[in-house]
């Protein structure tokens, strides 16, 4: 049965209103560009992570009741490499989520996969379990920029992945990839734009490699390398240049932006990140996990980001809370107009002003700045920011609030 997301008023955009994050933190081997809660491991505990997630859930649905009858629109299972999980430990988390919760028709299942551990059998049991959305992260089709990025996989392997993908027959494959890498050049960048296009992926998401962005986490390996100048990233223009190539090749292939970083064809946007984007709620389970929630009050807790930590608490039949905070009205104001700004729709920036009791003339002369100079569009209310705009987000949004 299709799945028909609400539609968020603020925004025009297609996002479910209620998801959940399951991180699987185990991986064969850590990027240096990865600052996520990952875990190195040969051996993988999967049926007893399997029976944490599923105990954690059991402990948050305890303290909140009400959570079993809302209706879940979407899951994703992140990490971490959560292809690594089997099939079969995937579907009983899946099943055991769908006994629980108050799944809504269709709702949108996805899981992140990794090109090295790829095969029909595999991707058919993910497909079997109830997943419906695939993300293959694959950063680039370049041996030099891969290798820059720690990356293990060559394109062979990536185009094998999708072929597997194809016969598993996921309704929707994404491609992720990476942008701005040291030693990558515009040419490269586009090498790897044509060749994304010609696998006819559904959705296509490009992060650029930035401290700045916040793509590139400050403590992480390459972040030390570039801080003591053993490596250079392109300059920001450059950048910029690499960002219009990429939107130039997937909007001529039928892939058009519809957030910073985000390409899809129409109908197919991610429901589950567009959640994050106009201020749904999300619970989350496993190591390392952010939870945000507006009951019984407004909140986002992060999990234990050490997996022995996490599972001994859980079995303890404890919370494995590192943290718990609550959020105020400006902390959710800032939070709804930057995200939302971040979307090609862009956001009716008064309407959010008014939902958080924001005052509004204040702001009107810098949005009237931002659209003189042609970083934004105002129709209708909406405010949205022009490609122009969508390049320089951050420092646009710190004008507005």
């Amino acid at each position: 049965m299709p799945f028909s997301s609400p539609i968020d008023p603020l925004t025009g955009m297609a996002a479910a209103r209620f998801g959940l994050y399951l991180h699987f933190p185990y991986c064969l081997a850590k990027c240096p560009y990865c600052d996520f809660a990952v875990a190195v491991a040969r051996q993988i505990p999967e049926e007893r992570y399997a029976t944490a997630v599923l105990a954690e859930l059991d402990a948050r649905l305890a303290a909140q009741p009400a959570l079993r009858t809302r209706p879940l629109d979407s899951v994703f299972l992140g990490g971490g490499t959560p292809s690594l999980w089997h099939p079969r430990h995937v579907a009983r988390v899946l099943d055991g989520l769908a006994a629980r919760l108050s799944l809504s028709p269709g709702a949108e299942v996805s899981l992140e996969g990794n090109p090295e551990r790829a095969d029909a059998e595999r991707f058919a049991g993910f497909r079997a379990a109830g997943v419906n959305r695939l993300t293959l992260g694959v950063q680039s089709f370049q041996p030099q920029t891969l290798k820059a990025l720690g990356r293990a996989h060559d394109a062979a392997m990536v185009e094998a992945a999708v072929d597997a993908a194809r016969r598993a027959d996921f309704p929707v494959l994404a491609l992720d990839f990476i942008y701005g890498v040291h030693g990558q050049t515009r040419e490269q960048v586009e090498a790897d734009a044509l060749r994304a296009v010609a696998l006819q992926p559904e959705h296509l998401s490009t992060y650029a490699l930035t401290v700045e962005r916040e793509v590139l986490a400050e403590d992480t390996p390459l972040a030390k390398q570039l801080a003591r100048g053993e490596l250079q990233l392109p300059e920001d223009d450059e950048v910029v240049a690499m960002a219009r190539t990429l939107r130039e090749v997937y909007g001529a292939h039928g892939l058009g932006r519809y957030e910073v970083s985000n390409h899809a064809r129409p109908g197919l946007s991610s429901r589950h990140n567009a959640l994050y984007w106009t201020g749904g709620e999300y619970l989350a389970l496993g190591v390392g996990a952010t939870g945000m929630l507006l009951t019984p009050e407004p909140h986002r807790y992060v999990n234990q980001r050490s997996p022995e930590v996490y599972l001994r608490a859980v079995e303890e039949g404890r919370l494995p809370e590192a943290s718990r905070e609550p959020l105020s009205q400006d902390e959710l104001f800032a939070e709804r107009l930057s995200m939302g700004l971040r979307l090609v729709s862009g956001v009716d920036w008064e309407a959010v002003c008014a939902r958080y009791s924001q005052p509004v003339e204040s702001r009107r002369g810098e949005v009237a700045q931002l659209v003189e100079h042609g970083f934004a569009t105002l129709r209708e209310g909406r405010l949205a920011l022009t490609d122009r705009g969508l390049d320089v987000h951050s420092a646009v949004c710190a004008r507005l609030l």
